[in-house]
C-alpha cells in the first residue's frame, strides 16, 4: 500500500474500523498458519470453551455477538469433529455445559502459540497489558449495553 494513501486512510478512519481490521487480519493469519485444519477463525470458539470450562452456548453468543443459530451450527460441527462435548447442566437441565475433548485440548496450545506469534509479529508486547485490559473493559461495556437494550 502506498504510504501517502495509507496515511490518508489512517487519518480518516474511525477507531472501530481499526479494531475490525485487526480482528480480520488476525483471523487471516491464523487461517494461513493452520490451513490444514480448515477451522479458520472459528477456532476462537474452541479456545473460549477451553478457557471457560462448563460455559454455555449463550456465553458464546454474548461474547462473540453471533446469532444463536450460527453458534449452534458451529458447535455441532466441533462436536461432530470431536473437539468439544456437550453435557447437560445439572442445575438447569434445559441447558448444556460445553467442554473441550482431549482432541480440543491438544489443539488449543498450538493455536495459542500461533496467536502469540502473531502478536509479536504485529508489535504487541508486554507493555500493552494496560491497553489489552482497557479493550476488554470496553468489550464488556458493549455487551452490557446491548443486553440492556433487549
Amino acid at each position: 500500500m502506498d504510504d501517502d494513501i495509507f496515511q490518508g486512510i489512517k487519518d480518516k478512519s474511525p477507531f472501530i474500523a481499526w479494531i475490525h481490521n485487526i480482528s480480520l487480519n488476525q483471523q487471516k493469519y491464523m487461517k494461513m498458519k493452520c490451513n490444514d485444519l480448515d477451522l479458520g477463525h472459528d477456532v476462537r470458539y474452541i479456545m473460549f470453551i477451553y478457557d471457560n470450562p462448563g460455559c454455555s452456548q449463550e456465553d458464546l453468543v454474548s461474547m462473540f455477538g453471533q446469532s444463536k443459530g450460527n453458534i449452534a451450527k458451529i458447535l455441532k460441527k466441533f462436536e461432530d469433529d470431536g473437539f468439544i462435548k456437550r453435557e447437560i447442566n445439572p442445575q438447569n437441565r434445559r441447558k448444556y455445559m460445553l467442554n473441550t475433548t482431549d482432541k480440543g485440548n491438544e489443539l488449543v496450545p498450538k493455536f495459542r502459540q500461533i496467536s502469540l506469534d502473531w502478536e509479536k509479529e504485529v508489535g504487541i508486547t508486554d507493555l500493552d497489558a494496560d491497553l489489552k485490559k482497557r479493550l476488554a473493559e470496553i468489550a464488556v461495556n458493549t455487551m452490557k449495553l446491548i443486553e440492556e437494550g433487549n
